[in-house]
């Protein structure tokens, strides 16, 4: 749990090509994954490490990058950064990530909020440990200000489902029409286990989706991580101007 004499902080966690998230805090000192005993992903996207600064004058704590069950991690490696950054102080988290779209009015370039998930990892960073109630994972105070803030910025912010698969494969156009039959609005590959751990550590969550792509079979183009890079690098300018409408609450 997280430590009563720590500073409360935000932590933020960037997905793939949201490195440029970084530029809009006053950076105080950096820690790189080595140095907390993380494991250091070898995705391109994900710089690994952490940054301590502030923005609009409130404390954060960014995770620059993260690992992947794909990587060939264990579920608690996956999510060793959270648990870290619970020592830290971090009584809240907001989870980004790259993702593709299954929703045919969701369309790339743009971001979506969390409201629930499907775990299809098929794992769990609490296994032998205790249970966990995830009736609202994502916080729903948090989803009322962040949706204001959108509108108040005339920002395009969709709501729905992601859904957590292993990978590293993209899914087939046979797996996309299953999970739009489960509800999903959106797939990727992180984030679920965070959520989950996060929760376990009695912090609040919020996370979005840039939803870099349309899945198999929604397009002809074929599916390819560059362009999940640049799709993300362009769109994080309003996430930026999101984050700084809404945490100064």
């Amino acid at each position: 749990m997280v430590a009563a004499t720590k500073k409360p902080i935000t932590a933020i966690v960037l997905g793939s090509g949201l490195g440029p998230l970084a530029d809009a805090i006053t950076i105080s000192r950096e820690v790189p994954f080595a140095d907390a005993g993380l494991p250091v992903s070898s995705v391109p996207g994900h710089a690994g490490k952490f940054l301590f600064g502030t923005l609009e004058g409130r404390e954060v704590v960014l995770m620059k990058g993260r690992v992947h069950l794909y990587e060939g991690h264990a579920p608690e490696k996956v999510t060793a950064g959270v648990r870290w950054l619970a020592e830290q102080g971090a009584r809240s988290i907001i989870l980004t990530n790259a993702a593709g779209t299954l929703n045919p009015e969701f369309h790339p370039g743009r971001w979506m909020m969390l409201t629930d998930h499907l775990n299809l990892t098929g794992t769990s960073p609490l296994r032998g440990a205790h249970f966990q109630d995830l009736s609202e994972t994502y916080d729903a105070e948090w989803h009322v200000r962040f949706r204001e803030s959108a509108a108040r910025l005339g920002m395009p912010l969709h709501e729905g489902v992601y859904a957590g698969n292993r990978g590293p494969q993209y899914e087939t156009p046979a797996e996309v029409r299953m999970l739009r039959s489960m509800g999903a609005d959106a797939v990727g590959m992180s984030t679920v286990l965070e959520a989950i751990q996060a929760r376990a550590e009695g912090m609040r969550v919020a996370a979005f989706s840039c939803l870099t792509n349309w899945a198999a079979g929604m397009s002809r183009a074929p599916l390819d991580h560059q362009e999940v890079l640049e799709t993300g690098q362009a769109a994080a300018d309003a996430m930026i101007r999101l984050l700084r409408e809404t945490l100064p609450q």
